[in-house]
């Protein structure tokens, strides 16, 4: 049960990490860099297609609980110190600034994929020969 309990507790605190990446990213003082990889991260937790499944057990977990907060560490360590000690600030100050309910993002994530599937469906059609 304590192990149950350190993973809530783990998965409260990167909750709140979203959250301030989503802050900083519309802070003028984040660098490109990072912006770029915030937009990767978030869009990856938000997207419906992950790299591995959920339903291959074990490795589709496995996908989350690694990938995930490694990008979050990453997008984080490229933001300014003191922008993500605002964005702290702000996400305590205001916590239900992110909405779950946010179709246009949605719905830019899931066009962004079918981009990304259609690229590679035309890129391996015209090398596959049959002959």
């Amino acid at each position: 049960m304590n192990f149950l309990n350190k993973l809530k507790s783990k998965v409260k605190k990167l909750k709140k990490e979203i959250q301030v990446l989503s802050i900083a990213y519309t802070d003028p003082r984040t660098p490109l860099m990072a912006k770029i990889l915030i937009g990767l991260t978030v869009g990856y937790l938000l997207s419906p297609i992950d790299l591995i499944p959920d339903f291959i057990p074990i490795l589709g977990i496995l996908d989350d609980l690694i990938l995930v907060p490694l990008l979050i560490a990453a997008s984080i360590k490229l933001i300014p110190e003191i922008v993500v000690l605002e964005a702290r600030a702000e996400a305590i100050k205001n916590p239900k600034r992110m909405k779950k309910n946010n179709w246009l993002v949605a719905f830019f994530i899931l066009f962004i994929w079918l981009i990304v599937i259609y690229k590679l469906f035309t890129y391996f059609q015209g090398k596959t020969s049959y002959f």
